[in-house]
């Protein structure tokens, strides 16, 4: 019997066309990469005006783009981790003290006396208002990165970060993907269960009802460990193809040389000494690794369906990221008061100009990155 073809369908059946094109929405790899750099430029600096700038950059990008799933929930939890981190940076700052001197006393707390072999710690003492503005920044610029980090969580998707992996790092991006995926679907089930509580008329907060979401939240992500684990080993995770011994050995050689020359490069980069050698091994050693991530693939039976192009945009979101902290560095090497500002004497801290314009190009993903769109929402047809 002849193939149904366009002309013959049977009526009412929906008519199939092309599937829509993936390069309506960004690659996940470029989202991370805008993350990262972000995180980056967060440690060249300790100005609070800077890293309060870089926290709302990608914070404006997350509301614009992020898409109406689940794990695109989870920056709120990584904004509400920052400010613990903050608050546990002043408490410490409080409680054991700080080499940085100060004049300006606020409280003095009874004194804990310590033996000698704890020379250099201290409970308790002088608390100074430049020891608490010193502990602010750092605070404040470890804050900063986690927000960033959280970005990248919400904005980019796991499952398809995971298939644009290159072969060799298929089992170890399973690892990462999962343990990425496992706060923002426990954040889900909290919410989840919280809000079935409080229509049932039953409390979910205070320690009764923490006790009441917890149990069911720790359940449910054994039963989920356990059908995952199934679902990988009905599909075949870990089988791997036989290659000759050959190229096991000069995969071996190429991603430990190129590893070890990305350090040496690195190295030679961040040192005075190095500053001649440093580049060209660094490169090499980038070339060598991915080489053998090539090779490595060829282990691999995993199969890509619609892989995600890497397009123009995720270039031009790419080089966003990258261009902040490349210009902060230059900035630092220029101005480092700017970016640093003192704390002793304690002065006031003051927004550089083009450092801050720098930080705004982090917006461009806002303008290029398509509108999100819900994945409940029908696809079209041709």
């Amino acid at each position: 019997m002849p193939a149904r073809t366009a002309a013959t369908r049977a009526p009412g059946a929906p008519r199939l066309g092309p599937h829509p094109r993936r390069g309506a929405t960004l690659h996940p790899g470029a989202w991370w990469l805008w993350s990262l750099a972000l995180g980056t430029a967060a440690t060249r600096t300790t100005n609070p005006l800077l890293l309060t700038l870089l926290i709302a950059t990608s914070a404006y990008v997350v509301a614009s783009c992020r898409p109406d799933t689940p794990w695109a929930r989870s920056y709120a939890a990584f904004v509400k981790l920052a400010l613990v981190v903050i608050v546990i940076r002043l408490v410490f700052a409080v409680a054991l003290g700080s080499p940085i001197p100060g004049t300006h006393v606020i409280v003095t707390l009874p004194e804990v006396p310590l033996p000698d072999w704890a020379q250099g710690i201290r409970l308790g003492g002088r608390v100074t208002a430049e020891t608490l503005v010193f502990a602010f920044y750092d605070g404040l610029r470890l804050a900063a990165l986690l927000i960033c980090v959280g970005a990248a969580n919400s904005l980019a998707s796991p499952t398809r970060l995971l298939k644009s992996l290159p072969g060799a790092l298929y089992e170890m991006g399973v690892a990462v993907v999962v343990a990425l995926t496992y706060a923002p679907n426990l954040i889900a089930d909290v919410q989840r269960l919280r809000a079935a509580r409080r229509l049932r008329g039953r409390p979910d907060t205070g320690v009764r009802g923490l006790l009441h979401v917890g149990l069911p939240v720790l359940e449910g992500a054994l039963e989920r460990s356990v059908a995952l684990a199934a679902a990988m080993d009905a599909r075949g995770y870990g089988r791997t193809a036989d290659v000759p011994p050959r190229v096991r050995r000069t995969t071996a050689a190429l991603t430990l040389g190129g590893l070890l020359g990305v350090c040496a490069g690195t190295y030679g980069l961040l040192t005075a000494q190095g500053g001649t050698y440093g580049l060209p091994v660094l490169l090499a050693g980038l070339l060598a690794a991915l080489a053998g991530l090539r090779l490595g693939g060829r282990r691999s039976l995993r199969t890509r369906y619609r892989p995600d192009r890497w397009d123009a945009r995720a270039w031009l979101v790419t080089g966003s990221g990258a261009a902040v902290p490349a210009l902060l560095i230059l900035a630092a090497e220029l101005d480092p008061a700017a970016l640093h500002p003192g704390v002793v004497p304690l002065v006031a801290p003051t927004l550089p100009l083009w450092p801050a314009a720098a930080v705004l190009i982090g917006l461009l993903p806002a303008f290029l990155s398509p509108a999100p769109r819900s994945p409940a929402a029908p696809e079209e047809t041709s």
